[in-house]
């Protein structure tokens, strides 16, 4: 395959494209709910990142703990679906997906 002459490759279309792995709408909704977690989790920090020392007294040991805390609470956010960050997420990848397959799927 030979370069054009101007050296600029063109991007393949949308239609010659591969179907990326895994893109079903129950795993689009996996991956959005789990996108919304992380999200969540750096805001989560942020938060505590505001609270004075507490009983425990800092240390890194505290600062390990109130991560995986951050975790706990962002991911119970994510699954309860409260925020509605999923489900734009969500309509954005089924929409992506719509366009690489030709609307094969919704």
């Amino acid at each position: 395959m030979e370069a054009p002459a101007d050296g600029i490759r063109q991007p393949l279309p949308a239609s010659s494209a591969a179907r990326p792995r895994g893109a079903g709408e129950a795993e689009a909704r996996k991956i959005a709910v789990e996108f919304e977690a992380v999200f969540l989790t750096q805001a989560v920090e942020q938060m505590m990142s505001t609270v004075e020392g507490g009983i425990f007294g800092g240390g890194h040991a505290e600062e390990t703990w109130r991560g995986f805390l951050s975790r706990a609470f962002a991911e119970e956010v994510a699954k309860g679906g409260t925020t509605g960050i999923a489900t734009s997420i969500e309509t954005a990848i089924n929409a992506y997906q719509s366009r690489i397959t030709g609307g094969d799927e919704a």
